[in-house]
């Protein structure tokens, strides 16, 4: 995943995660080793990172992603008033937007469980980002689904006690 491509941003809201050019690198790495590589755009957070989706996309495109995907920020349970602490803490300027953008895209709420709904929200700003969202990867070829999962080319591993094969 790609938050953002801002340095200070992706330092703030993840201090412990790999920077943005790092996690670009990993995926030229695994696209130029054969691996099918998609970038996800998530969390998107409105008002505040969802501007970059697009530059996001055309970023990964560049290193070699082959499909894209987005996910909303989720704030379940306890993550909420932790991440309306940080907002105050480093975007004051910004927190009443980007709060009032995630009550409206959960029926005043600022998560909502539902399923379908609760990775991307719904109502107004939620369909614009994704609509965007779609638009930018037809433009860059990012809007096809991944290669099937190969599981014939894994085995389980053996358990204590296995007999091991020689061949």
């Amino acid at each position: 995943s790609v938050t953002t491509l801002d340095p200070d941003l992706s330092r703030r809201m993840e201090p412990r995660a790999p920077r943005p050019e790092r996690r670009l690198e990993t995926i030229r790495r695994l696209s130029e080793a054969g691996v099918p590589v998609r970038v996800m755009a998530s969390p998107m957070v409105p008002a505040l990172t969802d501007p970059e989706l697009e530059a996001i996309l055309a970023a990964g495109a560049k290193a070699g992603a082959q499909a894209a995907s987005w996910i909303m920020l989720r704030l379940p349970l306890e993550v909420a008033p932790l991440w309306q602490d940080w907002l105050a803490e480093h975007y004051p300027d910004r927190a009443a937007r980007v709060l009032g953008h995630l009550l409206d895209m959960h029926g005043g709420a600022l998560y909502s469980a539902r399923w379908f709904t609760r990775m991307r929200g719904e109502g107004p700003y939620a369909d614009i980002v994704a609509q965007r969202f779609r638009r930018a990867a037809r433009q860059l070829g990012l809007d096809r689904p991944q290669p099937a999962l190969r599981c014939d080319l894994f085995a389980p591993p053996p358990r204590p006690g296995d007999q091991l094969s020689l061949f």
